[in-house]
């Protein structure tokens, strides 16, 4: 059964006339009539009542006719679908972030990509690495906005731009006064940091070893640590007192506090960065869309 013969038998069921129907069909009247016998054998019945002077439709046939034009409409709205696909900027792009960078991202990628996709809405989620991971492989998710290290079997990562980080300090803190901080000297002060589960927790502590206790690999029992659940809050906690922190550059001035509650500061060369990347399935047919998403993400960190 094939949709050319479905269209046969509707084209003939219209005109009640083999050679009408052909006319309409595009195709010589043997062509046609040997279509409709092979379906009518297929099928193993009579679609149509045939005699010298007329063709007619079988009771059986009124049904099959009128599935055959639904199964018809149904290919073309599929054909619809595709056409619609060739444009890869016209339907929704699923992207995520780890906390640590969709909300200081965001606010400037989401305008850019409008610039340039102005038909491709956005689905915006924040999770942890290791969920954003998970959703990437089950399809939930296009694309993901990671830090790296990050290796995954047939994902494709694509590293955006490093980002330094920054010392986060009260601004009556003693170091203010620094042109910039030793990373060593994170030590020696209360040391705020995000909770389990976040990289950028990690990455904090592989850039001063010494904040490890050794074979635990938790924080230096010496070093008294304060965990909190976003940088947001770790920033409120330092504006009152509670110790200092580190903070990624993107993240360093969004904030609603004077110079004279906190101030940030520069860790002496080289200093901890990161770096920032986009991954995205390997099999992912979209690739002006990630092309895109890309290009929005690379402007948006030299407009930083």
């Amino acid at each position: 059964m094939t949709l050319t013969e479905l269209r046969y038998i509707i084209a003939l069921a219209r005109e009640q006339h083999f050679g009408r129907a052909a006319e309409r069909c595009f195709v010589s009247q043997p062509t046609l009539s040997v279509g409709v016998k092979k379906l009518e054998d297929e099928l193993g019945v009579a679609i149509f009542e045939r005699s010298k002077s007329a063709v007619r439709v079988t009771p059986v046939g009124e049904q099959i006719i009128e599935q055959a034009q639904k199964v018809l409409e149904e290919a073309s709205t599929i054909k619809t679908l595709s056409s619609a696909g060739q444009d890869q900027l016209a339907t929704p792009l699923r992207v995520g972030a780890i906390y640590t960078i969709g909300p200081y991202l965001f606010p400037y990628m989401i305008p850019q990509l409008q610039k340039a996709a102005p038909t491709m809405p956005l689905y915006i989620e924040e999770n942890y690495t290791s969920v954003l991971r998970q959703k990437l492989r089950m399809g939930e998710l296009d694309a993901i906005i990671v830090a790296l290290p990050f290796n995954e079997a047939d994902v494709v990562t694509q590293s955006l731009y490093d980002e330094p980080f920054t010392v986060l300090l009260p601004a009556e803190h003693e170091w203010a006064s620094r042109q910039t901080i030793d990373v060593n000297d994170l030590t020696n002060d209360n040391l705020l940091l995000l909770g389990e589960g976040h990289c950028f927790r990690d990455q904090i502590l592989d850039a001063c070893p010494a904040l490890r206790s050794g074979k635990d690999q938790r924080p230096n029992d010496k070093q008294t640590t304060i965990e909190a659940s976003s940088l947001e809050t770790i920033r409120h906690m330092v504006a009152s007192g509670m110790g200092i922190s580190v903070l990624p550059m993107s993240a360093s001035h969004q904030h609603h506090y004077s110079p004279r509650v906190l101030v940030t500061r520069p860790f002496s060369s080289p200093g901890p960065q990161r770096t920032v990347a986009l991954a995205w399935r390997a099999s992912f047919p979209r690739h002006k869309a990630i092309d895109v998403l890309s290009d929005a993400i690379r402007l948006c960190s030299v407009a930083h």
